[in-house]
C-alpha cells in the first residue's frame, strides 16, 4: 500500500438520513438477457481484497472490475449497446414502406469525456451504423485516437463536457441522426433512460457473485463514481427496487473540481458548476443529469468528493492488488477512504451504517487503459 502524504482532513461530504427507506420501480429484466446475448459477452470480475478490508476496520472488501467490459475497458457499453438497440428497434417500428425499407443507416450523436462515446461507436460500427462523437477539452489525446479508431467521426471541442454535450445535440437535429447522450434535460429524457437501463446488468451480477462469495443479503455499502449520474441513478433503482431484506447504503464520489451531485444535494435543489482539470476526466462534469437527479436526490444515503491525489493514490494500490483501475474507476476507493478516515470519520461511518463485520462493494468503473497518459501523482 502507498503511505500517506498528508495528514487527515474532512472532505467535502453530505449525508442524507432515511435515504434506504424510499423505494422505486425496478429495471426491465430482459436487459441482463439482451447482454448475455451479445458476441464477447463474460462476467466481469468481483474481487475481494481483504487489505483493504483490514485498512479500513469493516468485514469484506469487494472491487466490481469494469476494466474489460465487452472488449472495451469501461462499463460504458452496457448503456450504450442497450440504448443503440432500443433506438433502432423504434426507428424501424416507425418505418414507412415494406419491411427493409426506410432503414438505411442513421449517425449516432454523443459527447463524451471519452469511454461513453467510444462505447456508441464501437455499438455503431458493430451494428452497420455511422458514429459522430464530440469531446470536450482535456480529453487525452490517446483517448480521442481510441474514439476514431472505432471509425467514428470525431470533433474536438474548445470548452467543457457541457458544452460538447450542447454541440452534439445541435448536431443531431441532421436528417438521418439520432442523439445517444447518457446526460437528461426536460424533453430528451428516453435515451438516456434506456441508457441508465442498460447499467442495471453490472448490479444484477453483483448479486449473483456476492451471493456465490457467502454474502446472499447483498452488500452493506456501495461507493460509485459519479459524473452525470447516470449509473448512480441505476445503481440506485437496483437496491431501492427491492421490496424487503436489509437495505444497502449507497455512497456517491465525485472530484472536488466537478462535485456538482454534492452541491444539488447540499442545496437540496439541481445546480450545476464549473468544472476545473483532473485526473478523473470521465467524472468532469459540471451538471447532473435531469433523469438521474430525482433517484439521487431520494436514493443516495450520502456523497463525498475527493482530491485527484486520492484518486492517484488508489489508481497505484489496487494496480499492486492485481485491479487495473484509472482514475475514475479508483474514485471509488478514494471516496471509501475519505469517508472512513479522518477528522469525523465516526459520525460518517454511522451515517452509512458501518460496522467491524460490513461488506462493501467498490464499482471500479474503468481499467487503466482507458486513461492512457494518465500521470499518477494527480498532475
Amino acid at each position: 500500500m502507498s503511505d500517506k502524504t498528508s495528514p487527515p482532513r474532512t472532505p467535502p461530504w453530505h449525508a442524507r438520513p432515511g435515504a434506504r427507506a424510499w423505494r422505486c420501480a425496478p429495471a426491465p429484466a430482459q436487459v441482463r438477457e439482451f447482454h448475455a446475448a451479445l458476441p464477447g459477452h463474460t462476467l466481469t470480475p468481483l474481487t475481494e481484497l481483504p487489505s483493504l478490508a483490514d485498512e479500513l476496520g469493516i468485514g469484506r472488501v469487494f472491487v466490481k472490475d469494469e476494466s474489460d467490459r465487452l472488449g472495451l475497458p469501461a462499463f460504458k457499453a452496457l448503456g450504450a449497446s442497450w440504448a443503440v438497440h432500443r433506438v433502432l428497434a423504434a426507428r424501424a417500428a416507425d418505418a414507412p414502406g415494406p419491411q427493409g425499407q426506410g432503414r438505411d443507416p442513421v449517425t449516432l450523436v454523443t459527447a463524451t469525456d471519452g469511454n461513453h462515446g467510444r462505447a456508441v461507436a464501437r455499438t455503431a460500427r458493430r451494428l452497420g451504423q455511422r458514429a459522430h462523437v464530440f469531446v470536450p477539452q482535456g480529453v487525452h489525446p490517446q483517448a480521442v485516437a481510441a474514439i476514431a479508431a472505432e471509425r467514428a467521426r470525431v470533433t474536438e471541442v474548445p470548452g467543457p463536457y457541457d458544452e460538447a454535450v450542447r454541440r452534439a445535440a445541435e448536431a443531431a437535429t441532421a436528417p438521418d441522426a439520432v442523439l445517444v447522450q447518457d446526460t437528461a434535460w426536460r424533453g430528451y429524457e428516453q435515451v438516456p433512460a434506456w441508457i441508465v437501463e442498460g447499467y442495471s446488468t453490472l448490479c444484477a451480477e453483483v448479486d449473483d457473485q456476492l451471493a456465490a462469495a457467502g454474502v446472499p443479503d447483498g452488500p452493506g455499502l456501495v461507493c460509485v463514481p459519479v459524473g452525470v449520474g447516470s449509473l448512480a441513478q441505476a445503481v440506485v433503482t437496483h437496491y431501492r427496487s427491492r421490496p424487503s431484506g436489509r437495505a444497502a447504503a449507497l455512497l456517491s464520489v465525485e472530484p472536488e473540481t466537478a462535485a456538482c451531485v454534492l452541491l444539488s444535494l447540499t442545496r437540496g435543489a439541481l445546480v450545476g458548476v464549473p468544472t476545473g482539470d483532473t485526473i478523473m476526466a470521465g467524472l468532469n462534469c459540471g451538471t447532473p443529469s435531469s433523469l438521474a437527479w430525482p433517484y439521487l436526490r431520494d436514493g443516495l444515503d450520502a456523497a463525498v468528493a475527493v482530491t485527484d491525489a486520492g484518486s492517484a493514490r488508489a489508481v497505484a494500490d489496487l494496480a499492486a492488488l492485481g485491479v487495473s483501475s484509472g482514475p475514475c474507476g479508483a474514485a471509488a476507493l478514494a471516496g471509501l477512504r475519505a469517508a472512513l478516515t479522518g477528522a469525523g470519520a465516526a459520525q460518517r461511518r454511522t451515517a452509512l451504517g458501518l460496522g467491524p463485520a460490513s461488506v462493501v462493494v467498490l464499482l471500479s468503473t474503468e481499467g487503466a487503459a482507458a486513461n492512457p497518459g494518465t500521470a499518477l501523482n494527480g498532475s
